[in-house]
């Protein structure tokens, strides 16, 4: 079975909002880096998903969100959306994982980021390493 999800990337002042994943076994990507978003509940859009998915997790009413780009494998479809984060860290309150932060492209471009909570490295979720490869493949894909 494909399950679909929406993510979302971010930006504020050239930095990734991310979220550290809980370590729960059976869930995608335990215990890594990823971008805030979710599962597609029946009869939504991905816009529509993102948009819930945000407010559950951060509290945060997205404004714009656009559509970046969709990737799919057997597994997933996954549906990414840019948008500028509009608050500071501080203002948003983290819901569901177990760290939130904003790391630069040169950050993440180590393959692990500092978890301030957790005092410890933790790897990338593939689905943000998919978003970094896109970045990547398209030099004159610019954050918003």
């Amino acid at each position: 079975m494909t399950v679909a999800v929406a993510l979302a990337m971010l930006e504020r002042q050239g930095h990734w909002l991310l979220q550290l994943r809980d370590d729960i076994p059976g869930i995608a990507a335990p215990g890594c880096w990823g971008l805030f978003g979710g599962h597609l509940d029946p009869g939504e859009s991905p816009e529509q998903a993102l948009r819930r998915e945000l407010l559950e997790e951060i509290a945060w009413p997205a404004g714009v969100l656009s559509f970046w780009f969709r990737d799919s494998n057997p597994q997933r479809i996954a549906h990414f959306f840019r948008a500028p984060l509009t608050v500071p860290l501080q203002a948003l309150q983290l819901l569901e994982g177990q760290d939130m932060v904003l790391a630069s492209l040169e950050a993440l471009s180590s393959g692990r980021i500092w978890s301030p909570r957790l005092g410890q490295l933790r790897p990338l979720a593939p689905s943000l390493q998919c978003a970094l490869n896109r970045l990547r493949s398209d030099p004159s894909s610019t954050v918003v």
